[in-house]
């Protein structure tokens, strides 16, 4: 590998590693926001991402690309279906986050790459590998866990992983890039978004007009916090390997359920570690299994001369 493309590896490595910490890091800011309405909050950050997205195509000269997102009518249908289950993902995440549920949120996105082999296997006609079937069971383990002795559905966990899984297939399907992607499906949802914005302003009761200078420049800031990391991801999975992107976004969930149970204290019984335990096992199957499989398919690295 020549000199310049190690060190696009490296820095993309560094995007996506601060991309995931900075996701990572969401519940402290969330939290902040604590005395908001959930749906308010959603609604604010469809709307100012909205605008700073439409900002940065505008400097790229991509507007254009919205143009098959609005006029085509599968394109249409599938954005318009991302955007709600990218809504949906948020919302559950954001009432988890400011009702006590940090750690059940962050076992929700360990949850995914397992619960995205389930879904291509389902939806894509993928097929499983021994290992990767492996590493679902161990998943379905954990879950049944918590189902059978803790007596309750993970349903956190479940919408969050599912909701999120589901958004990448149709992801994966897209022809939009990325962040026209993102801009089309908060395009989208926009005008329910400022209904609602308006509608609670009329009521009296938006968190916007009484939370205070402080709070509302952090609502202001939802679109920057929103998007900053996403570009930051977009910039790095382009130039690392998937398997060490797939490393990476272990980061992410690893700081939330630290934040649960460091800083917002947490419970952390028997039954939750023994689930979390399982789930963690099939993960590193899972990774292991993808690091093999990558290095079987492309050969050990080899430095160009």
């Amino acid at each position: 590998m020549s000199t310049a493309s190690h060190s696009g590896v490296a820095r993309g490595a560094l995007a996506a590693g601060v991309s995931f910490f900075l996701w990572g890091l969401w519940p402290l800011y969330w939290r902040e926001l604590q005395s908001v309405s959930s749906f308010e909050l959603i609604a604010h950050r469809i709307v100012w991402s909205l605008l700073l997205l439409l900002v940065i195509m505008l400097v790229q000269r991509t507007l254009p690309q919205l143009r098959a997102a609005l006029t085509t009518g599968t394109i249409l249908g599938a954005s318009l279906l991302s955007g709600i289950l990218l809504a949906t993902n948020w919302t559950i995440y954001v009432w988890a986050v400011n009702n006590g549920h940090v750690i059940d949120s962050s076992l929700g996105y360990f949850l995914t790459p397992l619960c995205n082999v389930a879904l291509g296997f389902i939806f894509l006609h993928e097929r499983l590998r021994p290992s990767q079937w492996t590493a679902v069971a161990f998943a379905v383990a954990g879950v049944t866990v918590l189902l059978l002795r803790a007596g309750h559905l993970p349903w956190i966990a479940l919408s969050l992983a599912s909701s999120w899984s589901l958004y990448g297939i149709l992801k994966k399907k897209s022809s939009l890039g990325p962040i026209a992607g993102l801009t089309a499906e908060t395009l989208l949802l926009f005008p329910l978004a400022a209904a609602l914005l308006l509608w609670r302003v009329r009521s009296g009761d938006s968190g916007f007009e009484h939370a205070g200078i402080g709070l509302d420049a952090l609502i202001l800031a939802s679109g920057v916090i929103t998007t900053a990391p996403l570009l930051l991801f977009a910039y790095g999975a382009r130039r690392i390997p998937l398997a060490t992107l797939g490393l990476l976004q272990y980061i992410a969930p690893s700081v939330q359920f630290l934040l649960g149970l460091w800083v917002y204290h947490e419970p952390l019984d028997a039954v939750r570690m023994h689930a979390c335990v399982l789930i963690w096992v099939g993960l590193v199957i899972y990774t292991a299994d993808g690091f093999w499989s990558q290095r079987a398919r492309f050969g050990p690295a080899t430095d160009a001369a």
